[in-house]
């Protein structure tokens, strides 16, 4: 694990496993973090099989990254250049961009604007990237995310029920989530078109928040789409999800 300090000062943490070839980067959904979302689910142990050089950020807010609970700290954007920060601090020339959930729609964003980007993977997401330009907030809305993180969850929906025990388990600062989901509730993506490299999108077939993910694909210039078992959660587990991502960078 290091630490390096993005472009508005934040101190954000990440992690390299060594390997051949061009760096695959790694970024998580919110609530998660390197380990929930990557590790103890076999995403690394796979790229690692597979001999690749993997590298994953915990997104600011999150894991072991500084944790403001401004919602002016947080940002589609801003969490895109820390992704960009990233690349410069390790002095990246290459990368395929891994995102899932809410760092699906980061990766998306990176992509279009930074050429280093070479492949792309996004999970999580489906066709409320193009219907919502974003998370599909007809899913989940960003208010029930930040309810219940700021007190009894009993009242809110199941998907952001969901959140609030995920975020429990994994000792998360909910104050700062709950800052994020109010920054994020912003429709960042107005066209696809820019993202023109080689894209892959998976999803769980049970996932509300990646419903019609070949909608998605079909709008992406360059993309197929690979489904799984699972819901939001479940998906990334199911080794099929990894062989697929494998498959897809060899």
């Amino acid at each position: 694990m290091a630490k390096f300090t993005t472009w508005d000062g934040l101190e954000l943490n990440y992690r390299v496993w060594e390997g051949e070839g061009v760096p695959v980067v790694l970024q998580h959904g919110i609530v998660a973090d390197t380990n929930a979302n990557w590790m103890s689910m076999g995403v690394v142990a796979a790229l690692e099989k597979a001999g690749h050089h993997v590298i994953s950020l915990d997104a600011r807010g999150h894991g072991r990254s500084d944790k403001p609970h401004d919602p002016a700290r947080y940002s589609w954007q801003a969490m895109a250049d820390d992704m960009r920060a990233l690349f410069d601090h390790l002095g990246l020339d290459q990368v395929a961009l891994v995102g899932y959930s809410m760092g699906g729609i980061i990766s998306l964003l990176v992509a279009e604007a930074d050429e280093r980007v070479q492949r792309l993977v996004i999970g999580g997401i489906g066709a409320g990237v193009v219907d919502c330009g974003g998370i599909d907030w007809r899913a989940i809305q960003a208010q029930d995310i930040m309810t219940a993180m700021s007190g009894d969850a009993a009242d809110v929906p199941e998907l952001a029920r969901m959140f609030r025990i995920l975020a429990d388990a994994l000792g998360a600062d909910r104050e700062a989530i709950a800052a994020v989901a109010a920054a994020l509730n912003e429709a960042p993506i107005e066209s696809l078109t820019g993202v023109t490299v080689p894209t892959l999108v998976l999803a769980g077939d049970a996932d509300p928040l990646a419903a019609e993910p070949e909608r998605l694909a079909a709008a992406l210039p360059n993309a197929e789409c690979v489904m799984v078992k699972g819901d939001h959660l479940a998906a990334v587990a199911d080794p099929a999800f990894a062989a697929a991502l494998v498959d897809f960078l060899r």
